[in-house]
């Protein structure tokens, strides 16, 4: 049986409202951390490991959309998302916006069964290290993945121009872009066969290619 249990709303939480947001690289952990408590920021968790599977139909019919469904097991907690398009399109495009329909799950491995037996399939993982933070108005969390450190803020756009400001995030540092394109563009850079966004997959891949080079 899977239940939908509601709970007290964390960035990762339950939650169905229109996300708005807007990653930047993080060149230097610590002084993220320590910004953030210096403007105020509580922290809600400490640095968790986060690992995540979309799935879709073998025709991709929700990437063709541009929506996405996700399972997501964040410590010991499991959460089902989908995401799609806010209407009239993607609104000021400085920033990422989508609908969001969120919910804490009781059993995982039961609703990833249901998506399999309605046609739907995983097909892109990605894991990383995930610290977050609130304030009144908006979240900010900290994102450590195999290929680099992303930091997001979430909230109203004028906030999130303010804390940009404050933060001194510069514009090139800053992208709309989601992990799986994030990690496409990395595998055109770097010419790695990893298909998922894995530390074990990107670590075993490194591994071959030196391998390789040592070889030659």
């Amino acid at each position: 049986m899977v239940a939908f249990c509601a709970r007290s709303r964390t960035y990762t939480d339950a939650m169905q409202a229109a996300e708005i947001e807007l990653k930047f690289s993080v060149a230097d952990v610590r002084a993220l951390n320590s910004a953030a408590g210096g403007l105020g920021f509580k922290l809600v968790t400490e640095r968790t490991f986060e690992s995540n599977v979309l799935y879709d139909s073998p025709d991709r019919q929700l990437r063709l959309r541009r929506q996405i469904l996700r399972l997501r097991h964040y410590g010991q907690r499991c959460t089902v998302t989908h995401k799609r398009q806010a209407e009239g399109g993607d609104g000021d495009l400085r920033y990422k916006t989508r609908i969001e329909t969120e919910s804490v799950v009781e059993d995982c491995d039961a609703l990833a069964e249901i998506f399999i037996q309605l046609g739907y399939a995983p097909v892109f993982r990605y894991e990383k290290f995930r610290t977050e933070w609130e304030m009144d108005e908006g979240h900010l969390v900290l994102d450590e993945t195999p290929i680099g450190v992303w930091a997001e803020l979430e909230g109203p756009p004028a906030w999130i121009d303010a804390m940009l400001e404050k933060l001194c995030i510069a514009p090139e540092l800053r992208t709309t872009e989601s992990y799986g394109r994030l990690f496409l563009r990395w595998k055109e850079e770097t010419g790695s066969p990893a298909d998922n966004l894995t530390f074990d997959e990107i670590a075993a891949c490194a591994e071959v290619a030196t391998l390789v080079t040592v070889a030659h």
